[in-house]
């Protein structure tokens, strides 16, 4: 017998590309009440959508018994979520942001080891996205009804021995986030999330690639460092909980 979309509540992680969200993701999704750790590229503007989220997760995975969530993030203006029309939805919403300057230079190197020309390997184009991405948060965050809490992405790797017992709680997990993680049927494949070796290794590595060779415009820098600080400032503002670097 399949499960009912109605039978579960869903945590969304909204964020950008390159702000650890498949750490995150992999974090959340080896906890027992979550079903759920990859991006699945979906928009979530109709009830039909949450039906739409079950049936491709059950696809590929099995349903946890006795679990309560079901996960997914949305990282690209592409795919917006309106919590107002998805009927009586349980929703747990969290942001994330990472600063600029690394993320930027992360979402350069990466795609430019595709085989073909992509737009996101110019600096200029990547910090376009990260722009339109954080304000496009911010906007969501002004807006909506829907309680949130927010956390800086680097507290993931930093800190999360301060981060993971708060999201913990926000959740209202019966057992905590752990910093040791499964390894998932989709983890490390493309359009799934991080392709690196890292994510494999079942536990949050808190060494810090460095991007230092991609080189950013001083000015394209400094727009994108003001829309983060702005849109920062603003998501905090109406967040429920914050979990701050600093």
């Amino acid at each position: 017998m399949s499960a009912s979309p109605d039978s579960y509540a869903r945590i969304f992680l909204l964020s950008h590309m390159r702000a650890y969200t498949s750490l995150a993701g992999h974090i959340l999704g080896s906890q027992p009440q979550i079903n759920g750790y990859y991006e699945m590229h979906l928009g979530y503007e109709e009830p039909a959508a949450l039906d739409r989220q079950l049936a491709a997760y059950q696809q590929d995975e099995v349903l946890k018994p006795g679990s309560r969530y079901l996960f997914d993030k949305l990282l690209h203006n592409d795919y917006a979520l309106k919590p107002e029309r998805l009927g009586r939805a349980d929703i747990k919403v969290l942001v994330a942001l990472a600063e600029p300057a690394h993320t930027i230079r992360s979402i350069v190197h990466l795609f430019r080891q595709k085989p073909d020309p992509d737009l996101y390997a110019s600096p200029v184009e990547a910090a376009k996205y990260y722009v339109e991405r954080v304000r496009a948060l911010a906007g969501f965050c002004r807006t909506t009804d829907v309680p949130y809490t927010y956390f800086d992405a680097e507290l993931l790797l930093r800190a999360p021995e301060k981060l993971l017992p708060r999201l913990t709680a926000w959740l209202e997990l019966d057992s905590p986030l752990s910093e040791r993680y499964e390894v998932f049927s989709h983890t490390g494949k493309a359009r799934r999330g991080d392709t690196s070796e890292r994510v494999r290794s079942g536990r949050i590595d808190r060494a810090r690639s460095d991007y230092s060779h991609v080189v950013i415009p001083e000015d394209v820098l400094r727009a994108a460092q003001a829309a983060y600080r702005a849109c920062r400032e603003a998501i905090v503002a109406g967040a429920v909980d914050a979990v701050l670097m600093r």
